[in-house]
């Protein structure tokens, strides 16, 4: 032999390890680095958003069945298309389109993606075409022309829904 000292055994897996010393000084360095970016981008300055306007939806929260209608988009609309705005907590908020509370409260309200203010059947198609597994139904109806009359029964529900609710909460008269 020529004296070289044989080299010492290694673990199969040694080459994978890395020391914890080194690993936390990693790990730091990568936290700093992403800190760092964030903080970048929160003060570059104002950006174009890519996202497209996001439709918004004034609702009356205080009507059990309304309520349980937003709380099902909430569930459906993961992406967040859709802003919802519960008119009964918060009424000053329609004045935003141009709409006063009582005409609110009556009948759904939708400012669309395009920033055009939809009332009824309308209104919800405007709802559905942001929503998964909703957006052939809207496309559906428009298709077949049937939001005029299908906004004639919602006109009439909704006459009943707001008398039932106005009566429930004591602000109509009987006569």
């Amino acid at each position: 032999m020529t004296g070289e000292t044989p080299p010492e055994p290694r673990d199969s897996h040694s080459h994978d390890v890395m020391s914890i010393p080194r690993m936390k000084q990693t790990m730091t360095t990568k936290r700093n680095v992403n800190d760092s970016l964030q903080t970048l981008a929160e003060h570059d300055g104002p950006r174009e958003s890519a996202k497209p306007a996001r439709a918004t939806m004034f609702y009356d929260g205080g009507c059990p069945l309304c309520s349980r209608e937003v709380a099902h988009y909430q569930r459906l609309d993961k992406n967040r298309r859709i802003e919802l705005i519960d008119i009964h907590a918060h009424p000053h908020l329609v004045d935003s389109i141009g709409v006063n509370h009582e005409e609110a409260m009556a009948r759904l309200h939708v400012r669309d993606e395009t920033g055009q203010v939809q009332t009824g059947v309308w209104a919800f198609a405007a709802i559905w075409d942001a929503l998964p597994y909703y957006r052939w139904l809207a496309r559906t109806l428009r298709a077949l022309r049937l939001l005029p009359a299908l906004d004639l029964a919602y006109t009439w529900f909704a006459r009943w829904r707001f008398k039932r609710r106005a009566c429930a909460t004591g602000s109509c008269t009987r006569a």
